[in-house]
């Protein structure tokens, strides 16, 4: 089971010494991991400090790149009123994680959006994109040019589109 940063289940932790490092310190997550470097040369006392500061650091940083679902609704309000005249008001705004083909979806008839959480990480202009291309599904359902004029006002449209196709294009493990 995947550790993220609202996961009360402490993370897995790894600790590299290495005799080349000389003053640094440092942590990155590879996978469920979160790997800490240190100087060969410190103590067990002191790498114990750093160890618990760095993971908190790295667990702090994963928390504010994953917004919640309220903060994604108050996300969807402002996108709403800034590009559509606050027009599209969907009942509710959610990650899912079973979304594993498309980026996200809305159902018009009951005015719910679901974003798959595969697009944590991403850019916000992109989040941004996604969020407002299904918000404008509220107001048009189809992919027709009624629906491309509500999204036309989107600075950043074809690149957060060219963004996603290049992330479509990478070959699955």
């Amino acid at each position: 089971m995947p550790v993220s940063a609202d996961s009360p289940v402490a993370p897995t932790v790894e600790i590299v010494r290495s005799t080349r490092r000389r003053r640094t310190v440092s942590a990155h997550r590879v996978g469920e991991t979160i790997v800490v470097s240190v100087p060969a040369r410190i103590s067990r006392a002191e790498e114990s400090r750093w160890v618990a500061l760095l993971v908190a650091r790295v667990l702090a940083n994963e928390r504010k790149d994953r917004p919640s679902d309220r903060e994604l609704d108050d996300r969807a309000s402002d996108l709403s009123r800034r590009y559509l005249g606050g027009r599209a008001v969907p009942t509710s705004v959610r990650w899912v994680d079973t979304m594993n083909v498309r980026w996200g979806s809305c159902t018009p008839a009951d005015g719910t959006i679901r974003l798959s959480r595969r697009l944590l990480g991403m850019p916000g202009f992109v989040i941004d994109y996604v969020l407002l291309h299904e918000l404008a599904h509220l107001l048009v359902p189809s992919h027709g040019p009624a629906f491309w004029r509500e999204l036309a006002g989107f600075e950043r449209l074809e690149r957060a589109q060219g963004f996603l196709e290049g992330v479509d294009s990478v070959p699955k493990p």
